[in-house]
């Protein structure tokens, strides 16, 4: 199953072989990401260079997968490398250190980071199945935090229960570093939780996700923690917010580019009088990065189709008063978006 992932990069690598060390790479040819392990790829098939901490795990999770599990042992490694006409690697993943050393075993190198970058853009069935997951998971662990939320906490605290809901739901990691924001604070659309407490009427804005297998889930929800009286422009806001999500979940179909998709959701907010405070881009691939191909930009120009997974998270932020970002994964099926995400409100919550 993840073999053909090895074939599929080095067939659009176009080399007699590929070598890597980077992790999610790792984790994305063998499923497995061993600490100080490297992986090359030939027209034989995979192999995986690891050490004799990990060597019963890997012989374990690889049998009947065609992938061989090795001792590493660096010479050998080398010459192997070297006697190719072309070694495929991720400039982006690879130290300058570790390039010096390819380079001074007589390796023949050539960046591939291309190559990555087409073949995960796309996702395999299996890999839509763990995406699925980890967004059932954050789903399941945010509406089982909503009815502990009280006046006093700190974002950070906030952050840390929501982190241990997921990790007990079966989580193996966060997809990145929680964002909690109360008050103001959400206007910073990438706002650095801190130990600011919290009080009745203010808005909280909470981005986070989780991994299962390595790969990631991202969501955002707005909501206000009572009702002061003193929220009229963000319901508003937040109403306009919600409608370009949802236009955006109606209208992107395989076939448009990124930039197509991202102005359905622009150009609503803009004709609405807020399109100079929706200052990001609508949505961003996801896989085993947070971050990954396709774009969903004003500068997207690659074409979206079937099984591609991305964000649609427009927002809204006002400097100093109010920010909104309403934040599903979803994926491209058929020609039409799915979202993996229908277990938790985006209609405005009040608690």
């Amino acid at each position: 199953m993840v073999c053909t992932n090895g074939e599929k990069i080095l067939r659009l690598s176009d080399c007699e072989a590929v070598y890597t060390s980077c992790l999610y790479q790792l984790r994305y040819i063998t499923g497995l990401e061993p600490e100080n392990g490297c992986v090359v790829v030939d027209k034989e098939g995979v192999t995986l260079y690891t050490d004799m901490r990990y060597m019963e795990a890997a012989e374990k999770f690889l049998s009947g997968t065609g992938i061989k599990p090795v001792l590493y042992k660096q010479d050998d490694l080398l010459k192997r490398l070297s006697a190719y006409a072309s070694v495929g690697i991720s400039f982006d993943q690879t130290t300058h250190s570790e390039y010096l050393a390819l380079e001074k075993a007589g390796v023949v190198l050539k960046n591939i980071d291309i190559a990555y970058e087409q073949a995960m853009q796309t996702k395999e069935a299996w890999e839509i199945e763990n995406i699925a997951k980890a967004c059932e998971i954050a789903e399941d662990a945010f509406n089982a935090l909503l009815p502990e939320i009280k006046a006093g906490m700190t974002e950070s605290e906030l952050a840390a229960l929501l982190e241990y809901k997921m990790r007990s739901l079966g989580a193996q990691g966060l997809a990145f570093d929680t964002i909690v924001a109360f008050g103001a604070h959400a206007a910073v659309p990438h706002h650095e939780t801190g130990l600011t407490k919290l009080q009745f009427g203010d808005e909280i804005l909470i981005d986070f996700g989780c991994r299962v297998n390595g790969y990631c889930s991202d969501i955002t929800r707005t909501f206000l923690f009572g009702d002061d009286g003193n929220h009229e422009e963000f319901k508003r806001a937040y109403a306009h917010v919600l409608a370009a999500h949802n236009l955006a979940k109606e209208k992107i179909e395989s076939g448009m580019t990124g930039k197509q998709a991202d102005a359905i959701a622009r150009d609503y907010l803009k004709v609405n009088g807020y399109g100079e405070l929706f200052t990001h881009s609508l949505g961003h691939g996801l896989g085993l990065n947070v971050h990954e191909k396709p774009t969903l930009s004003p500068r997207g120009e690659q074409v979206l189709c079937d099984n591609m997974v991305f964000s649609d998270e427009p927002g809204v932020y006002k400097a100093g008063e109010y920010g909104i970002r309403i934040e599903d994964t979803v994926t491209l099926q058929n020609g039409k978006i799915k979202s993996f995400m229908g277990k938790t409100q985006k209609e405005l919550l009040i608690l």
